[in-house]
């Protein structure tokens, strides 16, 4: 019985919800649906209690909110229009409650029922945004500045209400405003939260989490030098015939869940990926907080990525990479002001990617330097010397796995 109330209160709050309206607008177009029926149902106290006392006019001002709340909602349910409910909910909570307030007699007669008003200025920026719901507040403080100068006209001919109704009509004014104003807040804030959580996300996706924050404290040149760290460079064998022959949302995909798996294996091995390149990915080890063993963790990573390619196939053909690594000093820093990427320089990643470009599908290429420093855990084949631009003759060893 409670799961077909939620489910039923859901469909109503969505009535002028579209499928393709994005998530913000379909909050939106829910909330003001939801506030527009809350305040209509609670109306009918000041609409039963006014006729109730012989005071029709009285009555007839919260019915007409209710008869015009319901006439837009049926628009809105037809039309999807965000726009007209919008202008015509505010305005009317903005107006309505101070004509109310004048035809019953000022403040004191009508337990300040314009306080009502103060929530259709508070709604505008969630709605309109804060730029634009300056004039609904404007409006609001000018209402309250006229009612309080013909406050001696309207009350010189105020009904008599009972204490009782004034004092009860009172209390809910202010715990009804009050609960709406705070509602209105604080979904604002968990808003706010949850828009500064995404994009701490989006920028650790971006960014290493330590550059991350030093670029939140606004630092204007942000770069290091790192003298000791690995870079590694991947590619996947003979991509661009696929690409041609592929779709376009086949060959993202493949894309995306490859590199998907790369980034589970870097996290794995404390490495920090650094971007990629069309098909190419490239991660080191070593910055921007120290690695004691960013060399072997490379290595490791190599291996994996090797074994976790073949998971993954070209049409029929499974994804075999080119992987290169080297090891040596690099710089690394923020580039770019709109568009920020972490980045590298240095030899190293000139030779990783040489090694990368030179290397044999299926097969992780060295440099000596790499070699030199993890043959003690790791079996290598040399390879006979080869031509690598920029460094002239050199000869290479190809990663074969762990010793033992």
């Amino acid at each position: 019985m409670r799961d077909e109330a939620v489910a039923l209160a859901s469909r109503i709050a969505r009535l002028g919800c579209r499928d393709d309206d994005p998530e913000e607008l379909q909050t939106r177009k829910a909330t003001m649906t939801v506030a527009a029926l809350t305040i209509a149902t609670l109306a009918f106290a000041w609409v039963g209690t006014y006729l109730a006392l012989g005071l029709p006019l009285a009555a007839a001002i919260p019915a007409s909110y209710q008869v015009a709340t319901v006439v837009g909602l049926a628009v809105f349910r037809r039309t999807r229009d965000f726009g007209l409910i919008r202008s015509s909910q505010l305005a009317l909570m903005t107006l309505l409650p101070f004509v109310l307030q004048w035809v019953v007699g000022g403040y004191v007669n009508s337990s300040a029922v314009s306080l009502w008003s103060l929530v259709a200025a508070l709604g505008a920026m969630f709605f309109l945004g804060g730029a634009a719901a300056v004039p609904w507040f404007g409006a609001f403080l000018a209402l309250t500045v006229m009612s309080a100068v013909i406050e001696p006209a309207v009350a010189a001919n105020a009904p008599v209400i009972p204490l009782e109704v004034r004092t009860a009509f009172f209390a809910l004014n202010v715990v009804g405003v009050s609960v709406t104003a705070y509602a209105i807040l604080q979904y604002y804030v968990r808003q706010r939260e949850a828009a500064l959580v995404r994009a701490d996300r989006l920028l650790l996706n971006i960014l290493p989490s330590p550059i991350a924050d030093r670029l939140k404290r606004h630092e204007r040149v942000i770069a290091e030098a790192y003298p000791d760290v690995s870079v590694l460079f991947a590619d996947v064998v003979d991509f661009t015939p696929y690409v041609e022959r592929t779709e376009a949302a086949e060959v993202v995909g493949l894309l995306d869940r490859l590199f998907s798996a790369f980034d589970e294996l870097a996290a794995r091995h404390g490495l920090e990926k650094i971007k990629t390149i069309g098909d190419a990915y490239m991660v080191a080890g070593g910055l921007p907080d120290p690695h004691p063993d960013h060399a072997g963790a490379v290595a490791e990573m190599a291996l994996d990525m090797a074994i976790a390619a073949e998971q993954f196939t070209t049409g029929e053909v499974p994804v075999r990479l080119r992987i290169g690594i080297d090891c040596g000093s690099v710089v690394a820093g923020v580039i770019g002001r709109r568009k920020f990427i972490y980045d590298l320089w240095g030899d190293p990643v000139n030779t990783a990617s040489r090694m990368e470009s030179t290397g044999l599908p299926g097969r992780i290429q060295v440099t000596p330097a790499v070699e030199a420093r993890l043959r003690a855990r790791y079996r290598f084949e040399p390879r006979d010397p080869i031509e690598v631009k920029g460094k002239g003759v050199m000869r290479p060893f190809f990663l074969v796995g762990r010793r033992g």
